[in-house]
């Protein structure tokens, strides 16, 4: 399908303002001509783009789903341009990073903050999504760098590059404190409520793995969206669950989280830098991936 490019640029400039007036101002074009070629695109990719309306435009479904890829490419022709003109690709422009939580949490956000410190004119976008769905919006085009934990079942283009490994433990709010004070096997926690994250989640496979592997059906009375929300449920005392080791320093004081020894030893877990070999970093990207490889330290 052969669109021109000056209706993609027009979308851009149409969904960013949510107006058709507004777009024609910033183009230097007319309104009925800014009409017309949204008229035109819509025609030609078969879908609607827009709600009209009195009060300005929104975008649709399909139309939101366009304007991520739009909006990431013109970035990306911006930051383009900008390593011409400035020589060094540092000095603006823009990345983005698509995450999960954990990954966020232990890794990510450390980096991001020495990486934006030393470079504060470029613009830094982050997706918080589940590792599947990091990995897919690297996929398409819409992330530079995917930072997320394993397992990936990642495959080529994509390459894994594994940053630092982390375990999770086994963990409760004050009700189940008793739980705390002695090893115990798996098996005798299943009397107890068991949360977990969502089974759209690698965690979720993750750690139903763990189960079977020692004999039981994982069978959660209470699932989480997010990783940010299990500390939360954990010190409300509705079970026990699985948190990052490395998180139980956030959740020392008053209200804490007490870990509860087991036989059975939870597996390492790796948290890893996804890239497509299929594209090139832009040089913000591959600054920002070379920062992330050096806070890995050895294990990289």
């Amino acid at each position: 399908m052969d669109i021109t490019y000056d209706y993609y640029r027009i979308f851009y400039y149409v969904a960013k303002y949510k107006s058709f007036t507004h777009a024609a101002q910033i183009l230097m074009s007319s309104q009925p001509n800014v009409t017309r070629s949204m008229n035109n695109l819509e025609k030609q990719l078969g879908v609607k783009l827009f709600n009209r309306s009195n009060r300005g435009v929104t975008l649709t479904a399909e139309g939101k789903m366009l304007y991520e890829h739009v909006s990431i490419a013109f970035e990306q022709l911006r930051t383009a341009e900008d390593e011409l003109l400035n020589g060094d690709g540092l000095s603006s422009g823009s990345i983005t990073i698509s995450a999960s939580e954990t990954a966020l949490h232990v890794m990510l956000l450390p980096v991001l903050k020495d990486f934006h410190s030393a470079y504060p004119q470029i613009h830094i976008r982050i997706q918080n999504h589940s590792t599947q769905t990091a990995l897919d919006s690297l996929r398409n085009g819409v992330a530079d760098l995917a930072v997320v934990t394993t397992p990936t079942h990642i495959r080529r283009p994509l390459k894994e590059t594994k940053l630092r490994d982390f375990r999770e433990v086994c963990v409760c709010g004050r009700r189940y404190e008793f739980l705390s004070r002695s090893r115990h096997h798996l098996s005798e926690l299943t009397e107890y409520p068991y949360i977990s994250l969502a089974k759209d989640t690698m965690t979720y496979e993750f750690f139903t793995e763990y189960f079977y592997h020692n004999g039981i059906d994982m069978q959660p009375d209470i699932e989480v969206a997010t990783a940010d929300q299990m500390p939360a449920v954990l010190l409300c005392d509705l079970g026990y669950g699985f948190v990052p080791e490395v998180l139980l320093e956030t959740h020392a004081g008053k209200d804490r989280l007490y870990e509860i020894p087991l036989y059975e030893e939870v597996p390492l877990r790796s948290i890893c830098m996804v890239e497509d070999t299929g594209r090139t970093l832009t040089t913000a990207a591959a600054e920002l991936k070379k920062m992330l490889l050096a806070s890995s330290g050895p294990q990289a």
